[in-house]
Parts: structure tokens; sequence; C-alpha cells
């Protein structure tokens, strides 16, 4: 990826990098130190090994993230988060304290919609 092909909009370019429901889960793995494929596959969730191995590849493309190959038998290959990859941590900590505070918007949105269906209707007397 080259600098003039990225959107102008700086919020666009970081979305164009988390651009997946998976890559910011891959990135919060990744934040803990260098994984190897079937460790991702299994952290990250209900992930299939194509769509992992994809999210992989374009991530390593856009320079987020390190792929180290061992040549030995079996083969090795293990991930890491490269300096830029690992300065997307303040944007997914702002990314779960604001998930946090909305699931709790939710809950009392809830708890308040409850209690209001449960009041006694007034009725105007005629």
């Amino acid at each position: 990826m080259k600098a003039k092909d990225l959107p102008k909009n700086y919020i666009e370019i970081t979305l164009s990098m988390l651009d997946t429901k998976w890559k910011p889960l891959i990135i919060k793995e990744l934040l803990t130190g260098t994984k190897r494929f079937g460790e991702l596959k299994i952290s990250v969730g209900k992930i299939t090994q194509k769509v992992l191995t994809t999210n992989l590849r374009s991530m390593e493309d856009s320079g987020l993230l390190q792929r180290i190959e061992y040549k030995q038998m079996p083969p090795r290959v293990e991930y890491t988060l490269t300096d830029i990859g690992y300065s997307l941590a303040v944007v997914l900590d702002s990314m779960e304290q604001w998930g946090s505070a909305y699931k709790e918007f939710l809950k009392l949105t809830e708890k308040q919609n409850k209690k209001s269906k449960n009041l006694p209707n007034k009725t105007s007397e005629k």
C-alpha cells in the first residue's frame, strides 16, 4: 500500500486498517505477544482458516504485522505486531471503553423501559 492510495480522511485511513470484524480481534490477541497461526485461530474465536489467512496477509501487506517463517520440520510460522501495529492499541482501548459504555447505556435504557411498562396506566376520569 502506498500513501497516495490512502483516503484523504484520517478516520477513513484508520477504518481501512480495521476494515473487517476480525482485524481488531487479531490485533488484540497479538498485543500480548507473538502467536502461531493455530494459537490465533483458537483465541480469535469462530474464524475460518481461510478468513484468518486472508486477514493476516492483508495486515502483513499493510505493515501492521510481521510473519516470521522458520525453515524447520515441521514448518513453523509466527505472527507479531510491528511498531505501527502496536500503535493501534490506543484505538482498540478506546473502542473497548466505548463498547462497554454503550452496553451499560443499553442496560439502563432497557431497565427504564421495563419500569415504565410496569407503571399503572393513569386514565383520566370523566
